[in-house]
């Protein structure tokens, strides 16, 4: 199976089970806007998790929770970034950002509301591996993991330096980088096996996608992007691009994309669609 023919079909997957638990739900604004904000992603995110699972012998159906669980926390970090307070943004994956379709106070109450979801599916009874897996994610959304990336680039954008290098890497590899770690280590942590391996690859994968974000904020098409670009140029907020150069940058996440292909070396040929992640991360246009 081609990779963009795998993501579709693990995307959809996650989609379905995303679909199951919101149905779950009473109606309300709030599960309507947990709905719009968890439309129209890649679900690069839950694929990762489908596939590492996969590579430690996890069946899929063990693994769709963990999958819909980093979904969902995805949502909802972008839900709050995207709120006036935080990032401001008015366009999220070609459609209104939830506190623009509906209002800030029902966007909060969305991204709460997904953050919780992410522990539900986890935790489900039967889950394998719940008890670490749940404290693992609490770790990588919270305060050492994706929201002190967030608190980072918040600083930053009234410092009175711009960020070099080094900080720019340590605030990415929370902000984007914790999250894409989770969902990679997801399937050994539950096969019982060394997450180790995995871990790697998603470190320089993480960074690897947040590169390509810079660059596609540099030259890409907002319309095909479906957000605002160029925001971080206007903010004077120092990225890859601005510090290193656009072909610079574009060398520096192909590099990492090799480290990142290297780190699944002990897994050959059953790895190939991790790999094939890896180079996608960098040849999106979204």
């Amino acid at each position: 199976m081609s990779f963009p023919s795998a993501l579709s079909q693990a995307a959809q997957a996650v989609s379905a089970r995303l679909d199951r638990a919101l149905g779950e739900l009473p109606p309300s604004a709030v599960r309507d806007a947990m709905a719009h904000a968890l439309a129209g992603g890649k679900g690069l995110r839950g694929f990762l998790v489908l596939e590492g699972a996969a590579l430690h012998g996890v069946a899929p159906d063990a693994a769709l929770n963990a999958a819909a669980a980093i979904e969902a926390m995805h949502a909802y970090s972008l839900v709050h970034d995207d709120l006036p307070a935080m990032d401001d943004d008015d366009l999220r994956r070609g459609q209104p950002t939830v506190h623009i379709a509906w209002n800030e106070a029902t966007a909060i109450l969305a991204g709460d509301a997904l953050q919780a979801l992410a522990f539900e599916l986890i935790t489900t009874p039967g889950q394998p591996a719940a008890t670490e897996l749940a404290h693992t994610l609490a770790r990588a959304a919270g305060a050492s993991g994706m929201v002190l990336g967030q608190a980072l680039d918040i600083e930053a954008e009234t410092a009175a330096e711009p960020l070099g290098i080094e900080a720019i890497t340590a605030l990415q590899a929370g902000k984007t980088g914790a999250l894409f770690e989770w969902a990679c280590t997801a399937g050994p942590r539950m096969a019982g096996a060394d997450p180790a391996p995995l871990a790697a690859y998603a470190r320089a994968l993480g960074l690897a996608f947040q590169i390509a974000d810079d660059i596609l904020d540099a030259e890409g098409d907002a319309q095909t992007a479906g957000k605002r670009l160029q925001k971080d140029a206007a903010a004077g907020k120092a990225t890859f691009v601005s510090l290193l150069g656009l072909e610079p940058a574009r060398a520096r996440a192909a590099m990492l994309v090799d480290d990142a292909c290297a780190a699944l070396a002990e897994h050959g040929e059953a790895a190939e669609s991790l790999r094939q992640a890896a180079r996608f991360v960098i040849s999106r246009d979204r």
